[in-house]
């Protein structure tokens, strides 16, 4: 059961929810996820709406590895027209902005956005909790490395599992002092991670549960899957639907994700097993 409440909205549901990726990036890893042009991005969002998605995640900045960071005026400029039309175009979709600058998040929600999904955990920029505290949205917080230029380093451990719980304690904990009232966990599924500790963290994705959390899973063509398999990226829709299914059987609330309709079969799928086995 997931519940979340934003700008007078509510979305709640008893089953996992698909948040649909919109990168208004020219670099982003996935190529067939980008775009600059509003008509293109708004094409995109309502393919996905269509095809179930219930969030819409627009990020303006690409955290790839070796992709150039750019700054908050910059990243406003390439997502606010596009947050302005999809709110015009579907005034009933949940919009989440992907960002770690508290003043993009400030900026966004002014303009119709009611998530702010931060790839940093709030580590990036000191004010964002106190941020997110004042504007009372849902908020996102990833595990990642504490240095943004390290944000792709792996993390020399036998097990990340420690690693995870002492992030997500904390974080938790600070979210709780600063007056957040909605939070979700990503363990950052790529991020900071060689591919090892990448599958160890779906095996145990269930031990995350202690948090009392919705947890967000975002391993969509990522290059664990791809480079296991000795494949690309656009080639990775097999393996991405293996990992969502043990996620959601593991207890993944939200999957974010390139390919709505195929993760809404897996939704089903497992649902239906859930229910029946």
């Amino acid at each position: 059961m997931l519940t979340l409440n934003s700008q007078g909205k509510t979305l709640h549901s008893s089953k996992p929810l698909i948040m649909g990726i919109l990168n208004v990036t020219p670099d982003s890893f996935y190529q067939k996820s980008r775009v600059m042009a509003v008509s293109e991005a708004t094409d995109i969002a309502g393919k996905m709406l269509d095809e179930g998605a219930s969030i819409l995640d627009i990020g303006g900045q690409s955290t790839r590895p070796g992709a150039s960071a750019i700054s908050a005026h910059e990243e406003l400029d390439r997502i606010g027209a596009v947050i302005e039309a999809v709110v015009q175009l579907f005034p009933d979709t949940f919009i989440s902005v992907d960002t770690y600058h508290s003043e993009v998040a400030k900026q966004v929600v002014k303009l119709g956005a009611h998530i702010i999904n931060d790839i940093s955990g709030g580590q990036y920029d000191a004010a964002m909790f106190s941020t997110i505290a004042a504007l009372d949205v849902p908020y996102i917080v990833m595990h990642v490395n504490e240095n943004k230029d390290q944000m792709h380093h792996v993390k020399n451990e036998a097990s990340i599992m420690p690693v995870l719980h002492d992030f997500f304690s904390t974080t938790c904990n600070r979210a709780k002092d600063a007056g957040i009232q909605q939070l979700i966990l990503d363990p950052g599924f790529g991020f900071s991670k060689s591919p090892t500790q990448n599958f160890e963290l779906i095996s145990n994705l269930s031990s995350l549960s202690m948090y009392q959390k919705p947890l967000l899973i975002g391993v969509s063509r990522k290059s664990t899957i791809y480079k296991t398999l000795g494949i690309t990226a656009a080639e990775a829709l097999n393996g991405t639907t293996v990992l969502h299914t043990a996620a959601l059987l593991y207890g993944a609330s939200i999957l974010r994700v390139h390919d709505v309709k195929q993760a809404i079969e897996c939704i089903k799928i497992t649902t239906f097993a859930k229910n029946n086995c």
